[in-house]
């Protein structure tokens, strides 16, 4: 079972000044002992969840301010789906990703010194550290430093979350890897899935996927290709809106590879930052490397183009831990 550290022993609303995409909505912080979230209107525009009955630290809901949640926790079909969060599928060919009937996984996700700190402007840093155990009672393979920087909503509503997992090995050499996908030429068939990952409201309709490189064409409604961003957009409450994923040039193996499902079937809509699709990571003892993505949650509908223009605004602007 994951373990954290705790902000607050009970619920706490901070009300802000900032701007919202209704400047009639009041933005307010809530923070609970295992979430924190910036609202608007009363309704959670993100909210960040630690909670130790779930096996990953996750962002559910996500939404823009005054709309339904783009995000979907927990689908019956895959429920180890927690919105948008971030999983390694094998370590050493334990299995973190899925979870058993009693949801659990092989692996041990844990966290703990979660810090969530809202910032004067609205916007907020979540700091945290992660131990990865091939069981409960094992020594941590592998360690990390997450920080993760939200803007405050636009005037639009758009805003964007700024990831930067820093994973460092312990005292044995470590393979980070994937199933294995099947493939036939360009495009995926099960197979390829790790990482930074979204599952997306199956609500959605009139789904439009963009990427900054050529998709090819889905093979059982799965798409895989290399590029340095990719969105998943669709219309929901009768709004048109999206989710980008940006992958930093400073990134190992830039551009990334993406694994995308778009089968109308379920629903399942899902997005995810590939990064050993193709194939697996050798990460020798004590040594470390870094992942850095930016997330936008946006209205609208977005191209190539647009999503070239927000990709080098984020070459340029992301810092450095």
């Amino acid at each position: 079972m994951a373990s954290s550290v705790v902000l607050a022993s009970a619920a706490l609303l901070l009300p802000t000044t900032g701007r919202a995409a209704d400047a009639g909505n009041l933005l307010a912080w809530h923070r609970r002992p295992d979430s924190f979230a910036l609202l608007s209107g009363g309704q959670p525009v993100w909210q960040f969840n630690w909670a130790t009955n779930h096996t990953k630290p996750f962002f559910h809901p996500v939404a823009l301010p005054g709309n339904p949640s783009l995000t979907w926790q927990s689908p019956p079909d895959h429920p180890w789906h927690y919105g948008l969060w971030f999983s390694w599928k094998y370590i050493n060919r334990v299995n973190y990703w899925e979870q058993d009937k009693q949801g659990q996984s092989q692996g041990t996700t844990e966290w703990r010194q979660v810090s969530a700190t809202p910032l004067p402007d609205q916007s907020a840093r979540l700091d945290l550290d992660l131990a990865y155990r091939p069981s409960p009672s094992a020594e941590p393979v592998l360690t990390e430093h997450r920080t993760i920087a939200i803007s405050a909503p636009a005037s639009n509503g758009s805003y964007t979350m700024d990831w930067v997992m820093v994973f460092t090995a312990g005292r044995e050499n470590l393979r980070l890897d994937r199933t294995p996908q099947g493939r036939q030429g360009t495009n995926v068939v099960p197979g390829g899935y790790a990482g930074l990952s979204a599952r997306l409201a199956r609500g959605l309709t009139n789904i439009q996927l963009a990427a900054t490189a050529d998709r090819g064409t889905s093979q059982s409604h799965r798409y895989g290709y290399a590029a340095t961003a990719s969105d998943f957009s669709g219309q929901l409450g009768g709004t048109d809106m999206g989710l980008a994923i940006l992958d930093h040039p400073s990134t190992p193996r830039s551009p990334t590879r993406w694994y995308v499902i778009t089968d109308p079937a379920i629903p399942f809509w899902y997005i995810n930052a590939a990064w050993l699709q193709l194939e697996p990571y050798d990460l020798p003892a004590h040594q470390s490397f870094t992942l850095r993505y930016r997330v936008v949650v946006h209205p609208g509908r977005w191209d190539a183009a647009r999503l070239q223009e927000e990709e080098q605004r984020y070459g340029l602007s992301a810092k450095r831990p």
